[in-house]
Formats: C-alpha cells, structure tokens, sequence
C-alpha cells in the first residue's frame, strides 16, 4: 500500500472506531469519511461494505480477547468467579460500540458474515474457559460454547439496548453462570 493509502487507512480506522463508539455501528459511513478527511470513494475502495469497516475495527480488539481469556485459564479462581470474570470481560469487549453486542452475536456461527472471524476468536476464547472448567468437572458437560457466546451476547444486547449499569448486567451473568455450573455454590 503506498503511503498515502496507509495513512489514510489508518484514518478511516482511528476515526470509524470513534464515530462507532459515539453513535454506534450503525452510524453513516458517509459521517466517518467527512471526519476522516477523506472522499466516501477512498473509504469504499478501503472497505467495500460497512461489515469490512467494522471487522477491521474490531480486528483491533481481538488479541485482547485471548490475553482475557488466557488469563482466566491460567487463574486460580473458584469457577463462579473465573466464568464472571470472563463474561464481565466479554460483555465488555462486545459493547464497545453502540449496537454492538447485536451485530457481533448476531453474527455468531454464520459463516457467510464478514465478521465471523471475530466471532470466531471470541467463540474459540470462551471455550478454551470453559473447556478448563470441563477438564475439572467443575461445568456440566452437555454445554456449547457457541450457545453460551450467544446468552453471554444477548445479555450484552439487552444491557445494550436498555443502558443497563454494570450490576444489573452481572446479576444476569450469575444467572447464565447458575446454569453451566455442575454445582453452583
């Protein structure tokens, strides 16, 4: 990529990140080329579709996701407090973005989206956590990581959507927790 198509890459990142953050995924991408300093045709030719714009942004993220997720695993926390921290991290990492958690686990197992990639990772990073607690017999053995990214994701929507304050979202999470749980004490 020649310099000034870096650059200006690297600008329509940085500002797509804000606008996203501001206003949502759903912002007009017309606004973040104007912020951008750039025509909408350089920001098309960069990102072909609104999708490609949010992948390379939430791209960003992704070796944060397994570091979290590592993290947890490698913890000597009880399971009720390894699969809290985990989900407070995912929530977390989901939301950044208004209308977030609704694309991201909309998106999960969907092979055909843009995002599914990200969704991926985000999958693959849940179930290394959850597969320690499995190899311990700590999580009843009959659990999808793919359908917990979903509940641990519409809870993500749900606080989304209603501006839920963080203790309202993790007295749900000890909900789905309640349910994973071989023993949940």
């Amino acid at each position: 990529m020649r310099a000034d198509a870096l650059k200006n890459h690297e600008k329509i990142l940085e500002v797509a990140a804000q606008v996203f953050s501001e206003r949502g995924l759903d912002a007009p991408i017309d606004d973040i080329a104007t912020r951008a300093g750039v025509g909408a045709g350089t920001l098309y030719r960069h990102f072909p579709t609104r999708d490609d714009l949010i992948d390379a942004v939430v791209k960003s993220w992704m070796n944060q996701v397994d570091a979290t997720a590592d993290d947890v695993v490698a913890s000597d926390l009880p399971p009720r407090e390894a699969l809290l921290s985990w989900f407070d991290a995912y929530v977390t990492r989901i939301s950044r973005n208004k209308g977030g958690p609704a694309k991201i686990t909309g998106a999960m197992g969907n092979a055909d989206s843009p995002i599914y990639t990200k969704c991926e990772t985000l999958r693959a990073a849940n179930e290394r956590v959850l597969g320690s607690l499995r190899e311990r017999g700590e999580l009843r053995s009959d659990i999808d990581s793919l359908e917990v990214c979903r509940l641990v994701g519409a809870v993500a929507v749900v606080a989304d959507q209603g501006g839920l304050p963080p203790e309202s979202v993790r007295s749900m999470l000890n909900v789905v927790i309640d349910g994973l749980l071989n023993s949940p004490s």
